[in-house]
């Protein structure tokens, strides 16, 4: 085409010549075969004579080349949806007032700074209602500000502990109206953009 593409039509024809002429990756075959049964005719034998064929020879030769397509096209529907499902779960079955746990992913936490420092879920809290096999509404405090309906890949089941599991949580000094925890141990110390960073 040239530059302003105004001749875009003459080259129209050539276009649709050179997609029908390709071996389509699905069907293994040329579009042309598996519309017309036949193949796109090449060079000087356009005028070259030859039999007519039968019309049932023709209907059983579609009818052989549509079935080979249809094959081809299902085993690659077969192969994208193992590929799809390699990282799928099976959907696990909620009920109405079940104990979950939260995950912190995507919650902000305003008075913890360092994101590593935070527990990956937070919970227990109790579904309220299975809106679908997709989504819960869960019953959460008025601290966390989310909507309430969640999409269950954000819970995870609550597993109650036996006794003696759970660890004493130490409790928080108050440091100028900000809760902190005191530190066992400090392991590494770096610096990233000239501010202190510390691995405890």
């Amino acid at each position: 085409m040239d530059h302003r593409q105004k001749d875009w039509l003459e080259w129209l024809a050539l276009a649709e010549f050179a997609v029908k002429n390709k071996v389509h990756t699905a069907t293994k075959m040329l579009l042309f075969m598996a519309n017309y049964g036949r193949e796109l005719r090449m060079g000087g034998d356009i005028r070259r004579r030859g039999k007519v064929e039968k019309v049932m020879e023709f209907v059983e030769r579609m009818k052989k080349v549509h079935e080979e397509a249809g094959a081809a096209l299902k085993k690659v529907q077969e192969d994208m949806k193992r590929q799809a499902n390699r990282g799928r779960k099976e959907t696990k079955d909620w009920k109405k007032r079940n104990r979950v746990l939260l995950s912190t992913k995507d919650l902000v936490f305003k008075e913890r700074l360092a994101r590593k420092l935070v527990d990956r879920y937070i919970g227990p809290y109790t579904i309220e209602e299975v809106v679908s096999t997709n989504a819960v509404k869960l019953q959460l405090p008025t601290s966390i500000r989310i909507h309430l309906v969640v999409n269950v890949s954000r819970i995870v089941r609550y597993k109650e502990q036996v006794e003696g599991q759970k660890k004493e949580e130490e409790k928080p000094i108050e440091i100028e109206g900000v809760e902190e925890w005191e530190i066992e141990k400090i392991l590494n110390k770096r610096k990233i953009r000239g501010v202190d960073k510390y691995l405890v």
